[in-house]
């Protein structure tokens, strides 16, 4: 280490002789020595002036950051949408964004929604939190930058039509904790949408709904307001995959370090991923197309990572591949090897109906499509992943999450994301109502820098569980050695009741009961989604059927239908591989239907 400048002004400085003893003392030591003390007293001024030195400074807007041209000028113009107009409170700020001079047609003229946790320049970003937290003043912060997938789509073509409800701090499988409200089903109001992504899968799975009634006559479908064609979320433990399974959609998380994640609020690096959300093959191919490729900020980029003239084709050989299989003849296409994930089929809390569905629907499909073969395969470690999922990230996630902190590698993290840190009782009141899953988090984080295990410190089992994600990452390796892909389940039940909202602050004689309650449905739901966001395999929510729930009506039960999805898994790198077992398996619902 490297001391830059010692000075002896010290006029600037608020650290005194008795904060130096009391950082001394968090660290379980003293420095008797008078004159040591005044050392280190001048070395950590000197530091504080540094930071001072940093903090004066203008901040720095990467050019490829910088917010595009669009059409109308320079003002990106947005509002806060009408409660008529949102009754799914899937919106969170309404724009109409087009690129004054794209540079290709890929998504020309489609319609999008970016989730609230990732930079558009000239809106804010919410988090899905409460703005007090994001800011000083209470004021939402607005982006100076378009995150580079933005950028890329409006380059695109694409006309970005808003930001989407997310979950507070993206923290929730379920889609009832942002602190705008619950995110509604577009099936059925005061059902869960899935979370985090929950806004953007709402407003697609609508869109989708209004396309089928103009086909059936169904007006019901008119009440959703503005929806849109295609939607950008992330994945940090199935935050993609979840919300499109409960809404009938196709979520992908790709590879890890292919989409670059630059400009969009980090949970933890080593699981960020942006992901794309649509009704269609076709669409997620385009999507991922457009998104994906290094950009030369994100760190989670590899070797592996195509730079952007390299990145596949996906639109083109997924309609390749699509072709070859109306040629009944054709057998130039090799017999994709299709492996259920025996494991998955165990995880507490998964429906006998759910499963049951996406065992006899993978069978089927792949049967009637022809050139697959279905077989089972084992991978015992699948029931440690999410033990180590939460053991690798868990311990330093709110360091990412609540406060901003950069990883260690060069990274460009958003300007305008700061949340207010240290948590105070205030904070911890919003928090305790609106996602008690946060605060858990953050005890999380301060039981993990306190507590010891037998070598001194929780970091150490920290870095174990990081070695051991390269254990589980290469248990999956060997049995995508055997098959092509995985097919298992993404949630584990359809869609479900919002809890309870509390009319009240939680009262001292039942917090943990009320919290526990109000939490108890999400325990589990991502233990077959998060194992591979720390493996870094390319995974894909597939619609596969649906199954009654039954609410009652005025009086009367209604069975309503809604959405199972299953996930694909595919090697890392084959993104197109996961992509054709989708088309393969489509293709043999459509002919068994």
């Amino acid at each position: 280490m490297s001391i830059v400048a010692l000075s002896d002004d010290t006029s600037q400085s608020h650290i005194e002789i008795e904060d130096l003893h009391g950082l001394a003392a968090s660290l379980n030591f003293k420095i008797t020595n008078d004159k040591d003390a005044g050392a280190y007293l001048l070395m950590l001024r000197s530091f504080e002036s540094v930071m001072q030195h940093v903090e004066k400074a203008p901040d720095y807007i990467h050019p490829s950051l910088a917010p595009q041209d669009v059409l109308g000028g320079q003002t990106r113009e947005y509002h806060k949408p009408d409660p008529s107009d949102n009754p799914m409170n899937a919106w969170s700020h309404c724009c109409n964004l087009a690129a004054a001079r794209p540079t290709s047609d890929l998504l020309k003229g489609r319609s999008v929604v970016i989730k609230d946790s990732i930079s558009v320049g000239g809106l804010p970003t919410t988090l899905g939190t409460h703005p007090e937290i994001l800011s000083k003043d209470g004021e939402l912060p607005v982006s100076p930058i378009d995150a580079t997938v933005v950028s890329r789509l409006l380059g695109a073509g694409a006309v970005i039509k808003g930001t989407s409800t997310c979950e507070n701090f993206c923290a929730s499988p379920l889609s009832w904790t942002s602190a705008s409200g619950p995110v509604h089903h577009p099936l059925l109001q005061g059902y869960t949408a899935g979370g985090s992504s929950s806004g953007s899968c709402a407003l697609v799975a609508a869109n989708a709904l209004v396309a089928v009634g103009g086909e059936d006559g169904n007006d019901s479908y008119e009440s959703f307001g503005p929806t849109v064609e295609l939607a950008i979320g992330t994945d940090q433990a199935g935050s993609v995959r979840n919300p499109a399974c409960y809404t009938g959609l196709y979520g992908l998380k790709p590879t890890f370090g292919l989409v670059p994640y630059t400009g969009a609020a980090s949970m933890s690096p080593m699981i960020d991923h942006l992901g794309p959300i649509a009704s269609s093959l076709e669409d997620v191919a385009v999507l991922l197309k457009v998104m994906a490729g290094w950009d030369g900020l994100d760190p989670r980029m590899t070797p592996e990572s195509p730079t952007v003239d390299r990145v596949p084709d996906y639109p083109a050989l997924l309609a390749s591949y699509r072709a070859s299989l109306l040629k009944q003849s054709d057998d130039t296409e090799p017999v994709l090897k299709v492996g259920l994930l025996t494991e998955a089929f165990s995880v507490s809390g998964l429906s006998p109906e759910v499963a049951e569905l996406i065992k006899q629907t993978t069978h089927e499909a792949f049967a009637t499509a022809g050139n697959a073969s279905v077989t089972t395969i084992s991978v015992p470690m699948h029931t440690e992943g999410p033990v180590i999922w939460t053991a690798a990230t868990r311990p330093s996630m709110s360091q990412w999450l609540s406060q901003g902190r950069p990883s260690g590698h060069l990274s460009y993290l958003a300007p305008h994301i700061a949340p207010q840190w240290p948590p105070d009782q205030r904070m911890y009141e919003l928090l305790n109502v609106s996602n008690p899953a946060l605060v858990n988090i953050h005890l999380s984080g301060a039981l993990a820098s306190s507590a010891h295990d037998s070598r001194g410190c929780m970091s150490g089992l920290e870095a174990k569980a990081h070695r051991k994600v390269f254990e589980l990452r290469a248990a999956y390796d060997r049995a995508l050695e055997e098959v092509d892909v995985l097919v298992l389940p993404c949630t584990p039940t359809v869609s479900m009741p919002h809890p309870p909202d509390p009319d009240t602050p939680l009262g001292e004689n039942n917090n943990g009961a009320r919290i526990l309650d109000r939490l108890a449905p999400a325990v589990g739901l991502t233990s077959n989604t998060c194992p591979f966001n720390v493996t870094g395999h390319p995974a894909m929510s597939v619609p596969c059927g649906t199954l009654p729930v039954f609410v009652e009506v005025s009086g009367k039960k209604k069975e309503v239908q809604m959405p199972v999805g299953m996930q694909i898994v595919g090697r890392r790198w084959d993104d197109v591989g996961v992509l054709k077992a989708a088309a393969l398996f489509e293709a043999g619902k459509k002919r068994i239907s």
